[in-house]
């Protein structure tokens, strides 16, 4: 298949720049998996469309405040840093601006001298590895000075740094949120466990690869990212659970999706397990473990379009995202979301 055969169009102003308050009042566009039916609603609507014994699948990550603004000691020239994974003791790889001026054995400063930073080597596709100095914890450092990695379609300053955190994030790692979790508020979740809908967590670090553009046009050349994934034995044994007595695994999120299938496709199972995974799902997967997913509208020829079109079909997908231009939904990580599965009651 070719990356054009994922393309849309999309006018600008369908970025959402803001997120919607409350949480749950993003519209939700309902896609039947099967017959490619659609319904319009808003979140807080999904208790309607999970029932007793399905359970929801949730990414339990945490962003990390991981821009950093600074700048080069002796010189004061200005600095900007993205951390993008710790690879030893307090060495991470950074994604540096200006990258020219990040010369190994440079040293750089942040929020007035609570961290400073050596460059002591470089990494792929031109990044650095840096070696941090401060006092204490450096989650603490980083949630004092830190800003949000927000994509860089989002535009807008963010004025809750929360706000790009799911209700449920407690693990703290991830370069990107796990966006159609931002819908979630504690009182809708409450309202779905008294429902019977069970809930699990996993936990995907998001890394910055979820927004490299597809750039090759035969979609099976490209080389998918690796992001860190952790299951759980207790999410393990209520996905096996579910399954056995017929209900359906509904994944909230591309990240939570790709844990799910990971985990199956590597073992033949479900159980506990934690790895790397670089899995790839496009229109000919077949899905092992996943029943529905709830998820935010993508960028056109991505790999995350390539993935709800390998779960509902691409003409159908390309055809629900046609009405959701046509009737504005709000796109990407601040817009509405989407359901797939199949809605028959």
């Amino acid at each position: 298949m070719k990356k054009s055969d994922f393309n849309f169009d999309l006018p600008e102003e369908l970025i959402a720049q803001t997120p919607i308050e409350p949480r749950d009042h993003s519209r939700m566009l309902v896609l039947d998996k099967n017959t490619g039916s659609l319904e319009h609603k808003h979140f807080y609507d999904i208790v309607d469309y999970l029932r007793q014994g399905d359970m929801l699948v949730l990414n339990n990550s945490r962003v990390l405040p991981a821009r950093l603004y600074g700048y080069r000691e002796g010189t004061g020239g200005k600095m900007e840093f993205l951390l993008l994974n710790q690879r030893g003791n307090d060495v991470w790889e950074v994604m540096v601006k200006p990258g020219k001026k990040a010369k190994n054995g440079v040293r750089f400063v942040f929020g007035d001298g609570l961290l400073t930073a050596e460059i002591v080597g470089e990494a792929e596709e031109g990044n650095r590895l840096a070696k941090f100095y401060y006092q204490g914890n450096i989650y603490n450092v980083l949630d004092q000075i830190g800003q949000m990695p927000l994509p860089h379609y989002i535009t807008h300053e963010l004025e809750d740094k929360e706000r790009y955190q799911t209700v449920y994030s407690k693990d703290v790692g991830s370069a990107a949120a796990p966006t159609a979790g931002l819908h979630f508020t504690p009182e809708l979740l409450d309202k779905l466990r008294e429902k019977g809908v069970k809930i699990g967590f996993v936990t995907l670090h998001v890394g910055l690869g979820t927004f490299r553009p597809v750039k090759t046009e035969e979609i099976t050349d490209h080389k998918m990212h690796s992001e860190h994934y952790w299951m759980p034995a207790d999410t393990a044994a209520m996905i096996n659970e579910t399954k056995a007595a017929g209900g359906r695994v509904i994944c909230v999120g591309t990240t939570s999706c790709r844990t799910v299938e990971s985990v199956a496709t590597k073992l033949g199972r479900i159980e506990e397990c934690e790895d790397d995974t670089s899995i790839f799902i496009y229109p000919g997967y077949q899905f092992k473990v996943l029943d529905g997913l709830i998820t935010n509208f993508h960028l056109p020829e991505s790999t995350l379009i390539m993935l709800v079109s390998a779960l509902a079909g691409r003409e159908s997908i390309l055809h629900a995202y046609e009405v959701a231009v046509r009737e504005k939904y709000r796109f990407y990580s601040f817009g509405d979301a989407m359901f797939i599965a199949d809605t028959a009651k």
